[in-house]
C-alpha cells in the first residue's frame, strides 16, 4: 500500500515514520510512504500557500491551487480523474469532516493508495473538500493546529490492519471497536477491548482475577465479554447503540445496568 502525505511541514514525519508498526511495515515493504512539501506547488517568491478569506474573518485559509497541483503531479492526471482513480482515496484531514472510525480504517486498508492532505491555519479553501478530496475526515471533536498529527494517527491505524503488519493477524481482530463478525464497510463498530493482566499475579495488593488463572476457557471467555461490555457501558456507552450484540450480550448488559442502578441507590442511601 502507498501513503502520500501532502504537508507544509514534511520534517514532522521523521519521528512517526521511524518508530513502531509503521517503521516495521516499511521495512517489510508492506507500505510505501512518500511525504510531499506543499510549498513546492506554490509558485510565488515566498511559496505562499495561504490567503485571507473572502467575506472577512479571523486568520488565514489555505489556498486551493497548491493542493490541486500537488494531486495532479502525484497522480499524473487531472484532478477530476484523480478523484475517480480506482483503488485510491484522497482524504482532507479537517475538523469539519466525518469522524474517523475503525470501519473507515478497515475500508482504507483495502486500498492500493491513500493520499492525506494536511490542512493548517484557519482551514482550507472549500473547493479542496468539494472538488479534490474524495473524503473529508476528522479524528475527533477537537481542533488541532494542523493535519499532521491526524495523518500520523490515520497511517498507524490503517497500517496495523494490513496483512502481515502485526505478525499475529488475530491481534487486530480482538482489538477495541472491532465487531466479532468483521465489518460491513459502513460505520458499524464493536465494543471496547476486555481488560488485560500480566505478571506479577499480585501487585501492591491488587490481584489478577482468579477466573483468569483457573484454566476454564468458557468462564474466561464469558468474563472477558462481560468486562468488555462493562467498560464500554462506563466509558463509551454510545458504542452500544451501533455494536452487533447477541442474546448473551444483551443479558449481560441487563445485569450490568441493574448493578449500576443498585450501586447508585446504595450511594444515595
Amino acid at each position: 500500500m502507498r501513503f502520500d502525505i501532502v504537508t507544509i511541514f514534511p520534517e514532522f514525519f521523521a519521528g512517526p515514520l521511524d518508530y513502531g508498526i509503521v517503521r516495521r511495515a516499511r521495512e517489510a515493504r508492506l507500505v510505501d510512504v512518500a511525504i510531499h512539501d506543499l510549498r513546492r506547488y506554490a509558485h510565488d517568491r515566498h511559496q505562499t500557500v495561504d490567503d485571507r478569506p473572502f467575506g472577512g474573518g479571523e486568520g488565514m485559509v489555505m489556498k486551493p491551487e497548491p493542493f490541486f497541483e500537488a494531486i495532479e503531479d502525484l497522480y499524473g492526471m487531472a484532478a477530476e480523474e484523480a478523484r475517480r482513480a480506482p483503488g485510491s482515496a484522497i482524504v482532507l484531514l479537517s475538523a469539519s469532516g466525518r469522524l474517523f472510525r475503525q470501519a473507515t480504517a478497515m475500508r482504507w486498508a483495502g486500498l492500493e493508495r491513500l493520499t492525506l492532505l494536511c490542512g493548517r491555519y484557519e482551514g482550507v479553501d472549500e473547493r479542496v473538500a468539494e472538488h479534490l478530496a474524495t473524503e473529508e475526515i476528522s479524528i475527533g471533536d477537537f481542533v488541532l493546529s494542523g493535519g499532521e498529527l491526524a495523518a500520523a494517527l490515520v497511517m498507524d491505524a490503517v497500517t496495523r490492519l494490513l496483512p502481515g503488519a502485526l505478525g499475529n493477524e488475530a491481534s487486530a481482530v480482538r482489538e477495541s471497536f472491532m465487531s466479532e463478525g468483521g465489518t460491513d464497510g459502513g460505520e458499524r463498530a464493536g465494543i471496547l477491548d476486555y481488560p488485560h493482566f500480566t505478571r506479577p499475579r499480585d501487585w501492591r495488593g491488587e490481584a489478577v482475577p482468579a477466573v483468569l488463572t483457573e484454566g476454564n476457557h468458557e468462564e474466561i471467555r464469558r468474563w472477558r465479554r462481560r468486562r468488555a461490555l462493562e467498560k464500554t457501558l462506563r466509558n463509551r456507552p454510545e458504542l452500544l447503540e451501533r455494536a452487533p450484540l447477541n442474546e448473551e450480550d444483551r443479558k449481560l448488559l441487563a445485569e450490568l445496568r441493574a448493578e449500576a442502578e443498585t450501586g447508585e441507590l446504595k450511594e444515595r442511601a
